[in-house]
């Protein structure tokens, strides 16, 4: 009813409208000239629109305003979807036009979001402009009004691919739904692409980005954005990599034959490197080294003929005869016959003529008189030197029996070889035993690998034991330093393990992971675990858990810029690593777990874990597993094997990983025969006992690991406990026999032992799968009297038909003087974290430079793999390849393997070699300037504060520590 009643009204008003004009044109037609006189004639002229309304698009709930301005016109309505506006909706002003003198009149309507949803009709929400003069009516264009949108979601995301090297690159983009059309460009690395200033780039009317031919600099993260006068759009991103494939250099000239006489072979070779394969790239396809069967010709040695006939008798006395080298003659570089040609001799027996008279007529001298003589005095004196010789022995034995030995140990478990100095002995020693065998000189195994870093000045892992002096009597010897030697055994050939033995071995594992111990068994391991953290950023850096050998680098450049990540790094202890491992695994080192579990970073970081094997291929089989989130163990490499995805180095004491996914890590290994051996520590402690009289001893025998003997080192701190002897490593083989341990040479008139106690064993599981848990066995002795202040005897640790060790005890039980005598502890380690430049030993610039260089292909073969061949790194290739910059990541192992060092050394020498490599291509290309390679070889070590460098004559290099 409202609608009609207001179409009713606006035709009244038009009717109206029309009369007022009308009679407004009678009316001027009456004014005569006087009106004439002020306006212009508008006789015959219709409304001309100045301007007209434009489409407009509502954003969010923001009205927009319509505008009209016509002349001459007396009025302007807006009619919108074929009504019209009412009249209080209008506003309206006039004036004139100082330039035609006619009379504007200007209109303007807003137009709501509400109304424009209301509308429902078959075509868009419009509106135009009615203007009226006196001679009729005009119409504007119609102008539309849209509510303007963007939706969230593109239609077709671009997708990431792989693309050869000169191959085009087509990216699609379909943006989201919107009003007005959004408009799409191109991202690529947050920055905006254009192809006005790039020719190889094409962006469509399509939206699609087109990139002719591929170059390596177009590798990166393509968005797509779309925009409107609503929003703004991103799409996901998408990862273009851009890889060259493999292509072979020309071949090498023909080796020499490899044999100086017959059938051998020659062979030439060709590398992968023209180009190298870049970002995963293929390798090249074929053979690179190429053999072919040579004959070389033999050399034939030369043979001397018969003699000739002797010549008749010269005037000198003399005959001759000659021979040729001719049986055979020597050809092809074969040797000449070895000896003279001829050969003289004298044909009278002696009796030549001098000055033409006969010898046998000068009667000679007689010399046999004077060579009796001299033979009978030779004789006579030789008799009495040896006489004399041996009353000298005699008397200098006789003298020495009445001396004794006094051994005097400085060493520190720290330091090398025992010394020993002999002196005459002081009477009174209440330590009087057998003296019948001879000094222990061994010298126990220490640890090379620092396990911590170290604030300035060098620091020992422990403090070092005391000076202790041995008093030594003609026929009695105090136990320590006179036990036998201890020897290691032949080692027995390598057997598999026949299937009965494999049976009972792989069951007592089994057993052992059960927990089913006997005698001491292993010590109570702290439940604690060892963690250390820090925050790294684009510099990179390090972490190390102290005194365990375990540690963690984190390359520069691994973290992007303006990030940084909180890392930690985790030791499991207990019994949980291992419980899940299937059959005769067995943990060589400790499980490790680095994280955060999101960590997102551009390159491998290089962990380093200590391990217990005696690493052969043929004995062991060692693989790199990594805990799943059902705490099961998957494999993920073996060692021996090549693999992508990681890179595993084995040294002889640590494992060097390179890992691009976070989680727990353990390196585990399964004997493949009887000769696998793995390398136990042997240690022994001593304190007294409740009551002062009783005195134990505790032998511990644990993986040769740092981290190992750090719950060791621990559970001995909290007992008070004391070290006895420099610890040892002993070899313990995978031959199922047992692990003895004895006590000998007991002084039996000072203290007493239990009987049947003076020998202990541990089974063959107990000790092969003691999985980083401690093992010890203790004698407890008690002396007869509270005077009895000094204890010495021996600990023999031997595996039944294997090796055996020897730890030489002398120590003092007195209270006072236990009371001076240092504890053995671990190295006051504070600084588990480094970060930045500090933390590695190559600087940044040279580094920089030397990946600059390797990470190039060129074709005379100087790339990274010339790199780790040099760097003894040359084994799975393949995972190089797949790296962004494979010479960074070479670096970043070889930082890992000489964090023990403080030199450049091995890395000068390799780039050394290298750079004589260069220097003997060719004449005309050493005559060529200076290449980036040489400059780095010669100039980029020197001064880095760790090696100094000095040019010879020739102007080569020359490194010096």
């Amino acid at each position: 009813m409202g609608a009609l009643t207001k179409g009713r009204y606006l035709s009244t008003m038009g009717l109206l409208l029309l009369i007022y004009c009308t009679v407004s044109v009678i009316c001027k037609g009456a004014t005569g000239d006087s009106q004439a006189d002020t306006l212009p004639s508008a006789q015959g002229t219709l409304p001309h629109f100045i301007q007209e309304p434009e489409d407009a698009y509502i954003v969010k709930s923001n009205p927009i305003k319509l505008r009209c301005r016509a002349a001459p016109a007396l009025q302007i309505f807006f009619k919108c979807n074929g009504e019209w506006v009412h009249q209080n909706e209008h506003i309206s002003q006039e004036y004139k036009d100082l330039n035609t003198g006619l009379k504007v009149r200007e209109v303007m309507i807003n137009v709501s979001r509400q109304q424009v949803e209301d509308f429902h009709g078959p075509e868009d929400f419009w509106c135009l402009c009615v203007a009226w003069s006196h001679l009729g009516t005009s119409k504007s264009r119609k102008a539309t009004v849209r509510i303007a949108y963007l939706r969230k979601n593109f239609e077709q995301d671009p997708q990431g691919k792989e693309v050869p090297i000169n191959g085009m690159i087509v990216l699609h983009c379909r943006p989201p739904e919107g009003v007005p059309v959004a408009e799409v460009e191109w991202l690529k690395n947050e920055e905006l692409l254009s192809s006005l200033t790039d020719d190889n780039i094409d962006t469509r009317a399509d939206h699609n980005l087109i990139i002719n031919e591929a170059r390596l600099s177009d590798s990166g993260n393509y968005s797509c954005l779309a925009s409107n006068i609503v929003a703004k759009r991103r799409s996901v991103t998408a990862t273009v990599i851009v890889f060259v494939n493999g292509g072979w250099s020309l071949w090498t000239e023909w080796s020499p034959c490899n044999v100086p006489c017959g059938r051998g072979v020659q062979k030439r070779s060709r590398t992968c490197t023209n180009p190298a394969p870049l970002n995963g790239g293929a390798f090249c396809e074929g053979m690179s080294v190429q053999k072919i069967t040579c004959n070389a010709v033999c050399p034939v040695d030369g043979g001397w003929d018969e003699w000739s006939e002797w010549t008749v008798c010269s005037s000198q006395c003399e005959k001759q005869r000659s021979r040729g080298c001719n049986s055979p003659t020597p050809r092809h570089r074969g040797k000449m016959c070895e000896g003279n040609s001829e050969a003289t001799e004298n044909c009278t027996d002696g009796l030549c003529t001098q000055n033409r008279k006969l010898l046998h007529d000068v009667k000679p001298q007689s010399m046999d008189g004077s060579n009796d003589v001299a033979l009978y005095s030779g004789l006579g004196a030789g008799i009495i030197a040896v006489a004399i010789l041996v009353v000298a022995v005699m008397l200098y034995r006789k003298n020495h029996s009445e001396y004794g030995v006094d051994v005097i140990d400085s060493s520190a478990l720290t330091g090398g070889f025992q010394s020993f100095n002999f002196k005459t002995t002081r009477q009174g020693n209440p330590l009087l035993l057998n003296s019948s065998m001879q000094p222990d000189l061994t010298v126990g195994r220490t640890y090379s690998t620092p396990l911590c870093f170290q604030d300035s000045a060098d620091k020992e892992l422990f403090d070092p034991l005391p000076d202790i002096k041995v008093k030594v009597q003609s026929s009695f010897m105090v136990s320590l330093g006179v036990a036998e030697r201890a020897e290691f055994h032949a080692k027995a050939p390598a057997e598999t393990f026949p299937r009965d033995l494999s049976r009972d071995y792989c069951g007592s594992v089994d057993r052992r992971k059960k927990g089913l111990l006997t005698l001491n068994g292993p010590i109570s391991a702290s439940k604690e675990q060892q963690r250390t953290t820090g925050v790294f950023g684009h510099p990179g850096g390090r972490l190390v858990v102290p005194n365990t050998g375990v540690s963690l680098l984190v390359p520069h450049g691994a973290v992007a810029e303006n990030m940084s990540w909180e890392m930690y790094m985790v030791i499991n202890q207990g019994e949980a690593s291992v419980q899940t491992l299937e059959g005769c695994e067995i943990l060589l080192g400790p499980e490790v777990t680095y994280g955060p579990p999101g960590l997102d970073l551009f390159c491998p970081v290089a962990m380093t874990i200590a391990h217990c094997a005696e690493v052969d291929a043929e004995n062991w089989n060692i693989q790199l597993k990594r805990r799943t989130q059902d705490s099961k163990w998957e494999d993920v490499m073996s060692v021996e094997d090549e693999s992508t995805s990681c890179y595993c180095l084995m040294d002889s004491t640590s494992c060097h990983l390179l890992l691009d996914q976070p989680g727990s890590y353990a390196l585990v290994g399964e004997p493949l025969t009887q000769a696998a051996v793995k390398r136990l520590k042997l240690a022994v402690f001593g304190s007294m006992e409740a009551g002062s009289v009783s005195y134990g001893l505790r032998v511990y025998c644990v993986d040769d690991t740092p981290h190992a003997f750090q719950g060791v080192v621990a559970a001995e701190k909290i007992r008070g406990g004391q070290l006895l002897e420099e610890p040892k490593m002993l070899p313990f083989r995978a031959n199922t026999f047992s692990l003895q341990v004895s006590i000998q040479d007991v002084p039996h008139f000072l203290w007493s032992i239990k009987p049947f106690t003076t020998c202990q064993e541990f089974s063959f599981p107990q000790v092969w799968c003691s999985n980083q848990q401690p093992l010890h066995c203790a004698f407890s002795l008690e002396r007869y009297s509270p005077a009895t202040a000094q204890l010495s005897c021996k600990i023999s640790v031997r595996q039944v038909k294997g090796h055996e060790q020897i730890l030489q005890v002398y120590t003092s039980v007195a209270e006072t003087e236990k009371d001076s005598i240092p504890f053995f502890m671990q190295t006051d380690c504070t600084i588990t974290t480094q970060t930045g430049p500090k933390a590695f030993k190559i600087p940044l610039s040279i580094r920089q430079r030397i990946c600059a260089t390797f990470d190039t292909a060129n074709a005379k073969g100087k790339d990274w793999q010339l790199l780790a061949q040099k760097l003894h790194l040359d084994r799975n290739l393949g995972y190089f390849a797949k790296q962004r910059s494979p010479s960074a990541v070479i670096l970043s192992l070889w930082e890992a393997r000489h964090q023990d060092t403080a030199d450049l050394d091995s890395l000068a020498s390799a780039l050394e070699e290298i750079g004589k490599i260069h220097s003997k291509i060719s004449p005309k290309e050493q005559e060529e300037p200076e290449s980036d390679f040489n400059r780095i070889q010669a100039g980029s070590l020197c001064g880095t504060g760790e090696l100094t460098c000095h040019k010879t004559e020739d102007s080569a290099p020359e490194y010096t520590g």
